[in-house]
Protein backbone atom coordinates (compact mmCIF):
# COMPACT_ATOMS: atom_id res chain seq x y z
CA UNK A 1 0.00 0.00 0.00
CA UNK A 2 1.28 3.52 -0.66
CA UNK A 3 3.26 4.91 2.65
CA UNK A 4 4.02 1.69 3.83
CA UNK A 5 7.57 1.63 5.29
CA UNK A 6 8.29 -0.95 3.05
CA UNK A 7 7.91 -2.77 -0.20
CA UNK A 8 5.30 -5.68 -1.09
CA UNK A 9 5.83 -8.56 0.02
CA UNK A 10 8.64 -7.91 2.09
CA UNK A 11 6.85 -7.49 5.55
CA UNK A 12 8.55 -10.09 8.30
CA UNK A 13 5.97 -12.94 7.84
CA UNK A 14 4.67 -14.58 11.39
CA UNK A 15 7.52 -17.54 11.47
CA UNK A 16 10.53 -14.48 11.28
CA UNK A 17 9.14 -12.60 14.23
CA UNK A 18 8.63 -15.97 16.36
CA UNK A 19 12.00 -16.89 15.63
CA UNK A 20 13.58 -13.66 16.54
CA UNK A 21 11.76 -13.32 19.81
CA UNK A 22 12.65 -16.87 20.97
CA UNK A 23 16.28 -16.26 20.10
CA UNK A 24 16.32 -13.00 21.68
CA UNK A 25 14.49 -14.62 24.93
CA UNK A 26 17.21 -17.55 24.71
CA UNK A 27 19.66 -14.93 25.05
CA UNK A 28 18.42 -12.97 27.82
CA UNK A 29 17.47 -16.15 29.96
CA UNK A 30 14.04 -14.68 30.11
CA UNK A 31 12.21 -17.97 31.10
CA UNK A 32 8.70 -15.91 30.82
CA UNK A 33 9.55 -15.35 27.06
CA UNK A 34 10.79 -18.54 26.47
CA UNK A 35 7.69 -20.10 27.38
CA UNK A 36 5.84 -17.87 25.19
CA UNK A 37 7.69 -18.09 21.75
CA UNK A 38 9.88 -21.13 21.72
CA UNK A 39 6.92 -23.39 21.26
CA UNK A 40 5.09 -20.66 18.68
CA UNK A 41 8.06 -20.42 16.62
CA UNK A 42 8.74 -24.28 16.39
CA UNK A 43 5.58 -24.56 15.46
CA UNK A 44 5.92 -21.83 12.71
CA UNK A 45 9.43 -23.18 11.48
CA UNK A 46 7.70 -26.40 11.10
CA UNK A 47 4.79 -25.66 9.47
CA UNK A 48 7.08 -23.55 6.90
CA UNK A 49 9.58 -25.80 6.34
CA UNK A 50 11.80 -23.25 7.30
CA UNK A 51 15.14 -25.42 8.66
CA UNK A 52 16.85 -22.33 10.03
CA UNK A 53 14.03 -21.01 11.98
CA UNK A 54 13.71 -24.54 13.35
CA UNK A 55 17.23 -24.75 14.46
CA UNK A 56 16.70 -21.69 16.17
CA UNK A 57 13.44 -22.42 17.68
CA UNK A 58 14.82 -25.79 19.28
CA UNK A 59 17.97 -24.07 20.88
CA UNK A 60 15.37 -21.33 22.66
CA UNK A 61 13.29 -24.57 23.83
CA UNK A 62 16.59 -25.99 25.09
CA UNK A 63 17.44 -23.04 27.02
CA UNK A 64 13.77 -23.23 28.00
CA UNK A 65 14.49 -26.81 29.03
CA UNK A 66 17.40 -26.21 30.97
CA UNK A 67 16.14 -23.41 32.87
CA UNK A 68 13.34 -25.62 34.35
CA UNK A 69 15.21 -28.18 35.28
CA UNK A 70 14.60 -30.20 31.97
CA UNK A 71 18.26 -31.70 31.47
CA UNK A 72 17.14 -34.49 29.44
CA UNK A 73 14.76 -32.53 27.43
CA UNK A 74 17.53 -29.48 26.99
CA UNK A 75 19.88 -32.05 26.02
CA UNK A 76 17.61 -33.34 22.59
CA UNK A 77 17.05 -30.23 22.10
CA UNK A 78 20.19 -28.56 21.63
CA UNK A 79 22.29 -31.47 20.15
CA UNK A 80 19.09 -31.26 17.61
CA UNK A 81 19.61 -27.64 16.73
CA UNK A 82 23.75 -28.24 16.69
CA UNK A 83 23.50 -31.00 14.36
CA UNK A 84 20.86 -28.94 12.41
CA UNK A 85 23.20 -25.86 11.84
CA UNK A 86 26.54 -27.86 10.77
CA UNK A 87 24.26 -29.65 8.57
CA UNK A 88 23.15 -26.25 6.89
CA UNK A 89 26.62 -24.41 7.12
CA UNK A 90 25.22 -22.21 10.00
CA UNK A 91 28.90 -22.53 12.50
CA UNK A 92 28.05 -19.17 14.27
CA UNK A 93 24.70 -20.54 15.07
CA UNK A 94 26.19 -24.00 15.79
CA UNK A 95 29.23 -22.44 18.25
CA UNK A 96 26.47 -20.32 19.79
CA UNK A 97 24.47 -24.02 20.69
CA UNK A 98 27.63 -25.67 21.50
CA UNK A 99 27.91 -22.84 24.51
CA UNK A 100 24.53 -23.95 25.41
CA UNK A 101 25.60 -27.54 25.25
CA UNK A 102 28.66 -26.32 28.02
CA UNK A 103 26.22 -24.46 30.21
CA UNK A 104 24.30 -27.62 30.18
CA UNK A 105 27.02 -29.89 31.43
CA UNK A 106 27.94 -26.69 33.54
CA UNK A 107 24.59 -27.10 35.27
CA UNK A 108 24.22 -31.28 35.63
CA UNK A 109 28.43 -30.66 37.11
CA UNK A 110 30.06 -32.11 34.42
CA UNK A 111 32.85 -30.23 33.73
CA UNK A 112 34.80 -32.37 31.40
CA UNK A 113 31.60 -32.19 29.02
CA UNK A 114 31.24 -28.50 29.60
CA UNK A 115 34.98 -28.22 28.28
CA UNK A 116 34.88 -30.19 25.71
CA UNK A 117 31.81 -27.96 24.41
CA UNK A 118 33.31 -24.79 24.74
CA UNK A 119 36.62 -25.54 23.40
CA UNK A 120 34.22 -27.12 20.26
CA UNK A 121 32.87 -23.19 19.76
CA UNK A 122 36.02 -21.74 20.75
CA UNK A 123 37.80 -23.46 17.98
CA UNK A 124 34.87 -22.28 15.54
CA UNK A 125 34.58 -18.93 16.67
CA UNK A 126 38.42 -18.58 16.03
CA UNK A 127 37.89 -19.63 12.91
CA UNK A 128 35.26 -17.19 12.14
CA UNK A 129 36.94 -14.52 13.67
CA UNK A 130 34.20 -13.64 16.05
CA UNK A 131 36.48 -11.80 18.48
CA UNK A 132 33.97 -11.56 21.42
CA UNK A 133 32.68 -14.83 21.29
CA UNK A 134 36.09 -15.90 21.18
CA UNK A 135 36.66 -13.55 24.28
CA UNK A 136 33.36 -15.00 26.82
CA UNK A 137 33.93 -18.58 25.44
CA UNK A 138 37.83 -18.46 26.58
CA UNK A 139 36.85 -16.41 30.19
CA UNK A 140 34.02 -19.22 30.37
CA UNK A 141 36.93 -22.02 30.15
CA UNK A 142 39.16 -20.04 32.31
CA UNK A 143 36.30 -19.88 35.13
CA UNK A 144 36.17 -23.49 34.59
CA UNK A 145 39.71 -24.06 35.95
Amino acid sequence: MSGQPVKRGTMAHEHDVYALLADSAARQRDEAALRQYAPRAQALAARDDHTFYLALAQRACGVSSRLTGAHGEAEASLKQASATFEQIGARWQMARTLIELAELAQAQAHSAAARAYFTQALSVFEALQARPDVQRTQQALTALG
